[in-house]
């Protein structure tokens, strides 16, 4: 693996004395989030919980306009850029990396001309349109698997061997991306917690994390913050899940995550100052 992961403006050790676990924050623009929907929605409060988040030790801020929970229709495309834009225009120098959470190529262009640091994209990349825009650009990637599209993913989901095949899923991704022309240094991986899996498909994702660095020899990012498998776990409603997203983060820390995306940042900070003071 690198040495670091070069977050377009920014560089993060991911090795050696240097390295910490980064914590990247959700900014949710939208008003039908699973966790918390409605709740930045207007710019001012984006923007209030953005500058909370920097205050709270946030590492990458990640601004998503369009929901991806369970079930969610698509958005049209005009919306997201309604919805995202001026967060990120209000925020490119904030001094922290911003992430964009999108799978639409539109929105990636507009969003890496303002300025974004990484795109987040759910579709890992299967657009040539999306591998063309990364190819073209110096921003970092995190490349996802999802089964299916977030409407139907939870209906149904399937595997042989979930490791096997997500593994498979992201290094086909990834060797698409760099015989494109993206330098591996700028690639993280999400192997999709949550999206298209059922509890038990993520409980054995999350046990083999370490693998999956291993033999991809990428940054890996961990979102189970509020997820439906935390209620699953505890029989908590998702504005009851901190303690339980707080465990999973440092789960998945433990088993070599490098990034963890989360909604509480303040606490997931503190828990990982704890954690890596008794692990170091």
């Amino acid at each position: 693996m690198n040495s670091y992961f070069q977050c377009g403006r920014y560089r993060f050790a991911m090795q050696g004395r240097q390295f910490r676990p980064l914590v990247m924050g959700v900014l949710n623009v939208t008003p039908d989030s699973f966790s918390d929907g409605g709740q930045y929605a207007a710019l001012d409060s984006a923007i209030t919980h953005a500058e909370q988040m920097i205050e709270d030790g946030v590492d990458i801020i990640d601004i998503g306009g369009e929901s991806s929970r369970p079930g969610a229709p698509a958005l049209p495309l005009e919306e997201e850029l309604r919805r995202v834009m001026p967060i990120i225009y209000a925020l490119r120098d904030c001094g922290k990396p911003l992430s964009i959470d999108t799978y639409k190529p539109e929105v990636m262009q507009e969003a890496i001309l303002a300025g974004v640091d990484l795109v987040n994209d759910i579709n890992g990349f299967r657009d040539p349109r999306a591998v063309q825009l990364a190819a073209n650009s110096d921003v970092a990637l995190c490349v996802m698997h999802m089964q299916n599209t977030p409407s139907d993913m939870q209906l149904k989901p399937e595997y042989g061997n979930v490791n096997e095949e997500v593994m498979r899923f992201l290094q086909d991704r990834v060797e698409v991306l760099t015989a494109a022309g993206v330098e591996r240094d700028r690639i993280s991986i999400d192997p999709g917690f949550g999206f298209g899996k059922t509890l038990q498909h993520n409980v054995d994702m999350l046990k083999n994390i370490g693998d999956f660095q291993q033999q991809l020899q990428l940054p890996l990012l961990a979102g189970l913050s509020r997820k439906s498998m935390i209620g699953a776990i505890t029989g908590k409603p998702v504005e009851r899940r901190m303690a339980g997203s707080l465990g999973a983060a440092l789960a998945a820390v433990a088993q070599g995550a490098k990034i963890v995306r989360v909604h509480d940042v303040a606490e997931t900070v503190d828990a990982l100052k704890v954690w890596q003071a008794m692990a170091g």
